[in-house]
């Protein structure tokens, strides 16, 4: 591949600009619990709660994503996309499987209902088809840990499971975290809550080789959690989350390590771009966003009470409504709205509006 120009030492991660959360109380997550959340700060409008700085301050939007009387949300430890139409698909840990709502957040379906643990999921249109890329945690009672293409309305393409040219023997060391299609179709796989290592298979899933492994020196990772595809530079890049190591890594899709883009974050979970710009979901009660030099703007949601970073048994009532405890899944859409989904037991899911 040609060579590529990468970013100068000025992205590597610093918190000399900008300002921690604002913003006032109004519960304005997707959960079962909907309790009375904390007062954050008062402003104008006690029924705003508002999270940012600069052109990226946002709303927390408290009507969207409710579901229909009697239906659960489920755990919430996945991934959040949108489609060309701008249907929202939220992954979830329950029978519901992954839920697809319409714009306006108004609950649509189900889909993949026999996945109840979808991990990660990435849109890709591909010629007139639109398809999700996802990983499967747990599955139907004989597949588990498993790639799954399908289309978005849940009708499966594809599917990947433990290579054994890559030395795999037992079903607990293929604990696969995210996926993603290169610029030729071949799919990339991240076994990051196993070895650590990212599996390249070719367009029709057969086997090709591995990238990195467990440790933490420069092109090896300690959890390959999230997986992206980034446009922003002269090729594309596939960049890595190597969250327990807490950096950002970008690789050439032939897979070689090119470097690290950022560290110090907060356990990076997953990535979703905004032109020039990287949106990242942090485990330990953050969303940062970073610029083309891959220096952070922004931050969003937070969280100042470090007990609740990473707290899965969260009540998500418990939790201010323009704080995060463990962001877990984010998306940017076209419109610049974020969604983000905190890894908790009930399920918490917040969709921020742009301030104009």
């Amino acid at each position: 591949m040609k060579q590529i120009h990468s970013q100068p030492d000025s992205g590597i991660f610093d918190r000399r600009r900008f300002c921690a959360v604002t913003g006032l109380a109004a519960l304005g997550t997707l959960a079962v619990s909907r309790a009375n959340a904390e007062t954050v700060a008062p402003t104008e409008n006690a029924s705003i709660a508002r999270t940012g700085n600069g052109e990226w301050t946002y709303d927390v939007v408290s009507s969207w994503g409710q579901l229909p009387a009697g239906k659960a949300f489920g755990g919430t430890h996945g991934a959040i996309a949108t489609d060309k139409a701008g249907q929202v698909y939220v992954s979830t840990q329950s029978e519901t499987g992954i839920l697809v709502y319409g714009p306006d957040g108004t609950f649509k379906k189900t889909i993949a209902s026999q996945y109840p643990e979808v991990h990660s999921m990435f849109y890709a249109q591909e010629g007139s088809e639109e398809y999700l890329y996802t990983t499967v945690q747990k599955g139907t009672p004989k597949e588990n840990w498993l790639f799954v293409k399908m289309k978005t309305d849940g009708t499966v393409v594809q599917k990947i499971t433990a290579p054994p040219e890559a030395g795999f023997k037992t079903p607990n060391e293929w604990r696969l975290t995210a996926a993603v299609p290169g610029p030729d179709r071949s799919i990339f796989i991240a076994n990051g809550y196993g070895d650590s290592r990212i599996f390249r298979f070719d367009k029709n899933g057969e086997y090709r080789t591995s990238i990195g492994g467990k440790g933490t020196t420069e092109g090896l990772f300690d959890c390959s959690h999230g997986l992206a595809v980034d446009t922003r530079y002269d090729q594309p890049l596939l960049l890595v989350c190597d969250r327990e190591n807490r950096r950002l890594c970008h690789f050439d899709f032939d897979g070689k390590f090119v470097r690290t883009i950022t560290q110090h974050l907060r356990r990076p979970c997953q990535v979703s771009f905004h032109g020039d710009y990287a949106l990242v979901s942090e485990l330990e009660g953050r969303v940062t966003i970073l610029d083309r030099d891959n220096t952070p703007v922004a931050f969003l949601g937070d969280n100042p009470q470090k007990a609740q970073w990473a707290n899965y048994q969260l009540q998500p009532g418990d939790i201010s409504p323009a704080f995060f405890s463990a962001a877990h899944g984010c998306h940017i859409d076209p419109q610049a709205n974020i969604y983000v989904s905190d890894w908790n037991h009930i399920g918490r899911v917040t969709k921020l509006a742009r301030v104009a």
